[in-house]
């Protein structure tokens, strides 16, 4: 017993120390989303100042790949050392755990959580070849044509796909889902007619509603955006039980050590109070938020029980 409790305690000491002396090299970031999605604008935009706060680059790997199943199946594998970081999204981190029976990866069990960094509203956009300009008409138009139209999202099991399917429940409407690797090239699907609507993050719809390339008619979130106040809610539309928000977070490979996991959450909750990174958040139609490891965890199982019985209840499957 005396041998053993010296071991812990020489364990714990080297733990104490690891943490005291990270980093020494530059920290990786892991994004399973291609470059110019919203999670690497989001890394991008946050990697500078927590560099600066850390001492050493942080550099972000893009690895896209199976809505997000991919680079997070590869952060989930990483060596625990507190140099691999995933910045990653609802669907791969929540809501696949339900919707694929063979998922690589579990992201409650593999992975710990550092961060939830921020959110963001999705915008429901159409394409001008619609000819309307509300969520009423959109509806309409659906159950006019039923079958005839098609939406695009980031990938299965994504907010962008949750969110519409349970429009579909909700109106009895039907469309054919169309995935897309990025928000980026979804919506350039809806501006070539490849599909005529999706709600997708406004990073990427608004510049091209400002430009009158699509429609934007609505935002997904309980309560108007104050990045967003000319577009009008879902509920306010006629929704009244629709809210489907992207959430992004920072998590670690389980093991990690903990102290470096709790300095990680602190950093970036720093740099997500600071003026400058606010300013440039907001400009990319983010809301950044920082919380502590155990609140995201907390989170993470309320969204997982909030939307279990949707996905359950609409027999989503992966396509």
């Amino acid at each position: 017993m005396k041998t053993l409790l010296v071991f812990a305690a020489t364990a714990a000491i080297a733990i104490t120390a690891q943490a005291q002396d990270w980093p020494q090299r530059p920290v990786r970031v892991i994004v399973p989303f291609a470059a110019g999605a919203s999670p690497d604008i989001l890394a991008r935009i946050v990697n500078d100042k927590l560099a600066a706060r850390i001492g050493q680059p942080l550099i972000v790997e893009n690895k896209p790949g199976a809505g997000g199943n991919s680079g997070t199946d590869q952060a989930s594998k990483a060596a625990p050392d507190g140099y691999t970081f995933l910045l990653s999204v609802n669907a791969p981190l929540v809501y696949n755990t339900i919707l694929y029976k063979n998922l690589p990866y579990d992201p409650f069990k593999d992975l710990v959580p550092v961060s939830l960094a921020a959110t963001t509203p999705n915008v429901c956009a159409v394409s001008n070849g619609m000819n309307v300009d509300s969520v009423k008409g959109w509806l309409e138009a659906m159950k006019r044509n039923p079958g005839q139209f098609n939406f695009a999202s980031t990938g299965n099991g994504s907010i962008s796909h949750l969110g519409v399917e349970l429009v579909k429940l909700k109106t009895r409407s039907f469309a054919v889902h169309i995935p897309y690797a990025s928000s980026g090239q979804a919506v350039t699907a809806i501006i070539q007619g490849d599909v005529q609507f999706a709600c997708l993050p406004p990073v990427s719809v608004m510049p091209q509603a400002k430009a009158g390339r699509l429609k934007a008619i609505a935002v997904t979130s309980a309560e108007r955006s104050a990045l967003l106040p000319e577009l009008p809610t879902l509920r306010e539309s006629g929704l009244p039980d629709i809210q489907a928000v992207p959430w992004f977070a920072y998590m670690a490979p389980k093991g990690t050590p903990d102290a470096i996991v709790q300095r990680m959450s602190r950093e970036i909750a720093a740099v997500l109070k600071a003026p400058e990174v606010q300013k440039r958040l907001q400009t990319a139609y983010f809301d950044p938020v920082g919380s502590t490891p155990e609140a995201l965890s907390k989170f993470m199982g309320e969204e997982l029980r909030r939307w279990k019985p949707v996905i359950e209840r609409t027999g989503l499957k992966p396509d």
